[in-house]
């Protein structure tokens, strides 16, 4: 399994989002700047994510793009199934009806099981604790959301 650059990208901007949480909106320009991804393709992350009501926007002169949760209250999950749609490594998993031996597939059991457990990580993840390790990472004082 590999998440497409769809999420990968999608993770990065909501991350730069939830690093700026409650300092007002964000130029897309300097969010493409500081992520490192073109504003057209920001532009394709953006109306999904905005639509599934994790970020928003304000227009004017001092409009951009905010969160419009608490970063606390977002996981990677939901940024994750936004973009990518289901995380299960095979098909059957998320239809059954879709193999004749779903029902006596040993191997299917264990796609479900390791399906599970990414969607499990993936929930228990959220956007304020990944704020936390990336402030680690950079020897950066704790961020407090």
């Amino acid at each position: 399994m590999k998440l497409s650059t769809r999420g990968r990208y999608g993770t990065r901007l909501v991350m730069d989002l939830s690093v700026h949480y409650g300092r007002g909106p964000i130029l897309l320009k300097d969010i493409a700047k500081r992520t490192e991804i073109t504003e057209k393709y920001l532009w394709q992350l953006i109306a999904p994510l905005k639509n599934a009501g994790l970020i928003k926007s304000t227009r004017g002169a001092s409009g951009g793009y905010e969160l419009a949760k608490n970063p606390k209250q977002i996981s990677l999950k939901d940024v994750i199934y936004v973009l990518e749609g289901s995380m299960c490594i095979v098909d059957c998993v998320d239809n059954s009806d879709c193999c004749s031996r779903s029902e006596t597939c040993v191997s299917r059991d264990i796609w479900v099981d390791i399906s599970e457990k990414i969607t499990q990580t993936l929930e228990s993840t959220n956007f304020a604790d990944m704020v936390e390790k990336f402030k680690s990472k950079q020897n950066l004082p704790a961020y407090s959301i």
